[in-house]
């Protein structure tokens, strides 16, 4: 059952401060935080929100995307934190799919929508309005939508349970990586599920405090760490990379700071130590959208002998490697990772089909191909189908290519990840097309239509595509061409 730990926290220690808010420059205390999320929780009934009902927000990040969602909780309600990345064409889509009854975001609407937009600038605070009754909400009861991609692209809303969320944060605050009145940082979007379930919902349900910040800045977190005493915090690799190369990272003094928690893709060795004569250990996690996503743990000491593991399960995360056949894969063999446990989604909003068909027994079967070795450490060797990770976002080459083949002088198109140096991973784009077409061009085509984080950075023309023996594309040979071409070998 959901707890409602802010006013648990605003009753007990009303005064301790729970976030530090850059965008708003303003701090807030627990019972100032319950406050304002009694203010919306009513707002909200105002306007007709019961239990089931979608909140969609669209917006960077803002105070008021953590009291929504701590509203919804209130009323049963679901929040739905769309991606303000994606294009106009895109978000309507979405919009159409979850049909919220309140849709809340900062300025005018960018999408035409035939729901009514709120501009929360705009949303009146002199309304005289009655505080919601409490209500019981069950595990099985859903209280956040987050949207993501197939490997086709077709976007899939991933329901996360009152159960799932109580479980995940109680399997992160069971590793002992955040203790009551740690201090951290949140600058990832909250349209993905780290920004809520990595640290922040653990962290405010000890007691702890939470840095707010619009988006990603180096700088900033320098000055975090500097100015707000800050002890500990998770980033992906690229932003961890970023904070490193900023000028004043080597004047910054980091002795506040207890742990840092990597994720989404493997730390180098250089950048471990880097941090490591700062006098900061690292821990790495992985986890995906539909489990967690706190699902494993590479302790610190194991960061230095194994940086490429992401560690053993944590507590109540039921791992398995299995083959095509469903069978339990030997140690060092590789197999699929399929995950169960209290932490899994229990489905995608209005497509439960797919949902079905990504369970295994009862386990979810994450399409990553990983190896387990003797000593029970896991590691992800590819991905059953070609997703990659550029900056910390998922890109679906069939969802660029599908783009890519529309425009009028391209008749065949193939993307293929390639490593980067500022971004893990981007896009290399085969295309056979009837004429050279450059990397502007092609932006000024996809503008509209994909989110710049997708948009591949790298483009060739063939005159044909290499076929296999079955006449399907070789896409493994392109891989291997892009590679070599940007010096990968």
């Amino acid at each position: 059952m959901w707890r409602d730990f802010i006013r648990e926290k605003a009753e007990s220690m009303p005064g301790h401060t729970a976030i530090i808010d850059r965008v708003g420059d303003r701090c807030w205390s627990y019972a100032a935080l319950e406050g304002e999320i009694l203010f919306w929780a009513a707002w909200l009934q105002g306007r007709g929100v019961d239990r089931g009902d979608r909140v969609a927000w669209l917006a960077p990040n803002r105070l008021e995307h953590l009291t929504l969602f701590f509203a919804c909780a209130k009323l049963g309600a679901i929040l739905v934190p769309l991606n303000h990345r994606l294009s106009p064409r895109e978000l309507e889509s979405i919009v159409r799919h979850v049909e919220p009854k309140v849709l809340v975001g900062e300025g005018p609407a960018t999408f035409s929508s035939p729901f009514v937009w709120h501009d929360v600038q705009a949303v009146r605070r002199d309304e005289t309005l009655p505080i919601p009754a409490p209500r019981a909400v069950a595990d099985d009861e859903a209280l956040l939508l987050l949207y993501t991609s197939g490997s086709t692209g077709d976007p899939k809303g991933v329901l996360f349970h009152a159960g799932m969320l109580m479980a995940n944060m109680e399997h992160t605050i069971g590793t002992g990586v955040l203790a009551p009145g740690d201090v951290s940082i949140i600058n990832t979007p909250f349209f993905h599920t780290g920004a809520y379930n990595v640290f922040t919902l653990p962290l405010l349900s000890i007691g702890g405090t939470m840095i707010l910040f619009e988006r990603f800045d180096p700088g900033g977190v320098l000055d975090a760490i500097r100015d707000d005493a800050v002890n500990v915090f998770w980033a992906v690799p690229t932003m961890f990379q970023a904070i490193h190369d900023h000028p004043r990272f080597a004047q910054t003094d980091f002795g506040r700071v207890r742990v840092l928690l990597s994720g989404g893709a493997p730390l180098s060795l250089s950048l471990i130590k880097a941090y490591h004569e700062k006098g900061v250990p690292f821990k790495q996690g992985f986890g995906l959208t539909e489990v967690g996503p706190n699902c494993f743990l590479l302790q610190t000491q194991d960061s230095w002998l194994r940086p490429d593991s992401i560690g053993k399960p944590i507590a109540n995360s039921l791992a398995r490697v299995v083959d095509d056949g469903g069978r339990e894969v030997v140690a060092d063999g590789v197999g699929e990772l399929l995950l169960g446990g209290p932490h899994v989604c229990k489905g995608y909003w209005r497509d439960e089909l797919r949902f079905q068909e990504s369970l295994r027994g009862g386990f979810f079967a994450t399409g990553d191909l990983v190896r387990r070795d003797a000593e029970g450490f896991f590691y992800v060797v590819g991905r059953k189908k070609e997703m990659y990770i550029s900056g910390g976002e998922n890109v679906y080459p069939g969802e660029v290519e599908k783009q890519l083949v529309a425009h009028p002088d391209i008749h065949q198109a193939v993307v293929v990840a390639v490593r980067d140096e500022k971004w893990t991973e981007v896009g290399f784009a085969w295309i056979v097309a009837a004429r050279e077409l450059d990397l502007d061009e092609l932006r000024v085509w996809l503008n509209p239509r994909l989110g710049r984080y997708k948009h591949p950075h790298h483009i060739r023309r063939l005159s044909e595509f290499p076929l296999l023996a079955n006449g399907k594309i070789d896409r493994p040979r392109l891989a291997r061409d892009a590679r070599k071409i940007v010096g990968e070998g």
